[in-house]
């Protein structure tokens, strides 16, 4: 009968430990470690939160730059891929889709020159970043469709490139929401 209460005790302390202070060392890890405290990074453009820079949203106007495709639509409250393999012939249709979407945005492109990223979903599919090249291939129709100059908006999007951190520790990448917020601002939207 000891050994059962010592089990029980035991049982009970590392319920305790494994949920409530494992919880609490995650979260002043995160509020130490990590930007924003560990909150979502809110953008607001005017005074108005326009939503948060850590979750992709559905840009499809032609005067934004456009970030990866959602297979979960962006829902932030279930987040997740498609989970179909890289030779499920629904999956490559969805893709040849997207291409072809994105290429008659983007007539002066060829095939081969369409960022793959651009055109499938991520892991998450809530990816809020695009590479520089994502980017960089935008410009053209952006400008066009802002009545602004390829220049100007190439120093809008070069200004949002964010680098490595300590330039080791992750990869150079564009945050779509901000940057169409930088947009609208320098347009005065």
């Amino acid at each position: 009968m000891k050994n059962l209460w010592i089990s029980v005790r035991i049982t009970l302390a590392m319920c305790v430990v494994l949920t409530v202070c494992y919880v609490l060392l995650l979260r002043l890890t995160s509020a130490v470690v990590s930007p924003n405290d560990g909150e979502a990074a809110l953008v607001e453009l005017d005074g108005k939160v326009v939503g948060a820079a850590n979750v992709g949203q559905a840009f499809t106007d032609s005067v934004y730059f456009w970030g990866r495709p959602s297979a979960v639509e962006y829902n932030g409250g279930g987040s997740g891929g498609s989970n179909k393999g890289t030779n499920n012939p629904e999956y490559l249709s969805e893709v040849e889709s997207r291409i072809e979407s994105f290429m008659s945005a983007h007539p002066y492109l060829g095939k081969a020159e369409v960022p793959s990223e651009l055109v499938t979903a991520s892991g998450s599919g809530l990816d809020p970043d695009i590479s520089v090249r994502g980017a960089e291939v935008q410009i053209r129709r952006v400008a066009a469709s802002r009545g602004m100059s390829e220049e100007d908006v190439r120093k809008i999007v070069e200004a949002s490139v964010e680098r490595p951190w300590l330039g080791l520790f992750g990869t150079y990448k564009v945050n779509v929401l901000k940057l169409n917020v930088a947009l609208d601002k320098a347009q005065g939207r």
